[in-house]
């Protein structure tokens, strides 16, 4: 099974994404609306026995809620991908993704993070050429939690289902 952990939109973050999503150009393959996340650490192909393990390192962590203001479009060539993404990431966010890059590492099921961490949801795929960015309207996505989804890249399109959700702690619940 492919697994990755992610922050799971709601619904009217994902109406957001979307609306965001809707001058990508010719060409470009959109991303359906209920695939929208935002990759926390990519784990990749593991036996199905190991799913209980990587629920637990989901259950282990303790990080802040956060909100990330969705601010800007990129486009990169080397996937040929429009993602929306956050200039400013929360430090809540930033230390989730390396904890859970660390925890994988000492389980040998990744490797630690080798590229800095940049939060991004993926609009749209197979961009033929690189498109004028426009000034995207700025919206908030208020995570509250995290999850750990399995990815079924087995057909004509990815099928993402849920299999951990855990809960982002308020700041004061932290310590």
């Amino acid at each position: 099974m492919r697994l990755f952990f992610a922050l799971w939109p709601d619904s009217d973050t994902r109406a957001r994404l979307a609306e965001a999503a809707a001058w990508s150009g010719r060409g470009a393959r959109l991303v359906p609306r209920e695939n929208y996340h935002l990759t926390l650490a990519f784990v990749g192909e593991v036996a199905e026995s190991r799913l209980p393990l990587l629920q637990q390192i989901g259950g282990e962590q303790r990080a802040g809620a956060c909100t990330i203001k969705i601010d800007a479009y990129d486009y990169w060539p080397e996937p040929r991908v429009l993602v929306a993404i956050a200039r400013e990431m929360p430090a809540a966010l930033v230390e989730l993704s390396a904890r859970l890059h660390e925890r994988l590492a000492l389980e040998n099921l990744r490797a630690a993070q080798a590229a800095a961490f940049r939060a991004h949801v993926t609009l749209a795929r197979k961009v033929a050429q690189a498109p004028v960015l426009k000034a995207m309207s700025p919206f908030h996505w208020s995570a509250r939690s995290f999850t750990l989804v399995r990815s079924d890249t087995s057909g004509a399109r990815s099928v993402y289902t849920v299999v951990g959700t855990w809960s982002l702690l308020d700041e004061t619940a932290k310590s």
